[in-house]
């Protein structure tokens, strides 16, 4: 692969993938707020709003620095820093392509009939591939 094509997936990836996966995951959540209140016993829901709240922001806010860690790492792509660039988004991209893997065992498909889910879903999957491609050099 060549070195701009290297860059311009990473780049692409900061700005398309990752950042709005962090985006749609906290736009998501006042979705999964009120559906619990709605869904669970009063008490249930008092007990359950609160860690997934915890757990939707932190990350929906985790993915905005991993973009940009992305980004950092196709930016100094063939620099002096390749080594530490080549391992970001080494790290990264097995980090991301382990996400649908989990999704799918921890979920299972039964949320696939929300369109955030989906969305979102889609956007882990092609963040995994192009993220996968760009650090196999």
């Amino acid at each position: 692969m060549s070195r701009s094509t290297h860059i311009r997936l990473l780049r692409g990836e900061w700005v398309w993938l990752l950042v709005f996966l962090g985006i749609v995951h906290l736009g998501a959540t006042p979705h999964i707020s009120r559906l619990i209140q709605h869904l669970a016993l009063p008490g249930a829901a008092a007990q359950l709003t609160p860690p997934m709240l915890l757990n939707q922001y932190y990350v929906g806010l985790l993915l905005l620095p991993l973009g940009y860690l992305t980004f950092y790492g196709g930016t100094a792509f063939g620099s002096f820093l390749s080594k530490l660039a080549q391992i970001i988004v080494r790290t990264t991209a097995v980090t991301v392509a382990a996400l649908p893997l989990l999704l799918l065992a921890l979920m299972g498909t039964r949320y696939f009939g929300a369109p955030l889910f989906v969305l979102g879903t889609m956007l882990v999957i092609a963040a995994a591939v192009t993220l996968l491609v760009a650090a196999v050099q």
